[in-house]
């Protein structure tokens, strides 16, 4: 799937209901701020993701969710190998509270936007949306933490740290 969206279909996501509130950057830093602030990867849903009644199944959302975050750390030029074997960290999902709105169905092109919500020395706290169009699906509010190989928490690694902050949305807290 393609993550990228040229200039008319960002202006479009700006004036849709997620991003009304928020001021818009100069044309030229538009793309950065959208693509590590807020993260789109689209998916469409196939018959192994539903019920009998083409109904997509509540725990696959979760799964929607997780190739979502997979994907947005791709496209920071991260990977969790690469933060494995570079760091010697893993990112867990210590919590996810998740709220279904309506239904997805079989052969739906969904959306899922993902941005941090907030960050600590040890973990950040991410919110993602999907959406069908302009529906709102369900939306999660997902709290990772860095541990180390024994499953300790440990400091989110320094230059990881600085290198995202600027792009965080909310809430540092150092």
């Amino acid at each position: 799937m393609n993550n990228f969206y040229d200039d008319e279909e960002l202006d479009k996501l700006y004036d849709e209901k997620y991003f009304s509130t928020r001021s818009r950057p100069r044309l030229w830093d538009r793309r950065a701020e959208f693509i590590i602030e807020n993260f789109f990867h689209k998916l469409k849903v196939y018959y192994e993701d539903t019920d009998a009644g083409g109904v997509v199944y509540y725990s696959n959302y979760l799964k929607f969710l997780e190739r979502a975050r997979t994907e947005a750390l791709v496209t920071l030029g991260l990977s969790n190998k690469k933060i494995k074997e570079d760091f010697g960290a893993l990112i867990i999902v210590k919590s996810c509270n998740i709220e279904y709105k309506i239904s997805a169905y079989l052969e739906d092109e969904l959306t899922i936007r993902s941005y941090v919500k907030s960050i600590t020395k040890t973990s950040f706290v991410m919110n993602q949306f999907i959406t069908r169009g302009e529906e709102l699906i369900a939306e999660a509010k997902v709290h990772l933490v860095f541990i180390n190989k024994d499953g300790k928490p440990i400091k989110i690694p320094d230059n990881l740290f600085q290198d995202f902050k600027p792009y965080f949305c909310d809430s540092i807290k150092v």
